[in-house]
């Protein structure tokens, strides 16, 4: 599996983005998507998820309210709007798949990463 990540870049705090990833390749087994983000100096962690079987999606409780995790209807694509950005958000975003549970997921579990998104939020 492949995954392509696209939309991130700078924005003022209050703006919105939206960020897209492209997933192909063998893309049937997939059960889960979704992103996380790393800021410099600190771990990757979990922003948002969203199961391939049924559809149920979950977010972090700090982007909880601001960010909304959603995929097309062939569920090969993933986007992440972002709203009401923050300062807090900056950091580079990453597009994964993985199997087994869909949320409080490890970084470990994840079976494909894409390349990467840098968001910068200014304040």
């Amino acid at each position: 599996v492949q995954l392509q990540a696209y939309g991130g870049g700078l924005v003022q705090a209050g703006g919105s983005l939206r960020l897209s990833c492209a997933a192909s390749g063998r893309t049937r087994n997939t059960v889960n998507m979704g992103w996380f983000r790393q800021a410099p100096g600190k771990e990757r962690e979990p922003v948002a998820a969203i199961s391939s079987p049924d559809g149920s999606t979950h977010v972090a409780v700090s982007v909880k309210g601001r960010f909304t995790i959603s995929t097309d209807g062939d569920k090969n694509t993933v986007y992440l709007q972002m709203n009401g950005l923050k300062p807090d958000d900056t950091a580079v975003y990453y597009c994964a798949t993985w199997s087994g549970p869909t949320w409080w997921v490890n970084p470990n579990w994840v079976s494909f990463w894409g390349q990467g998104t840098q968001v910068t939020v200014s304040s």
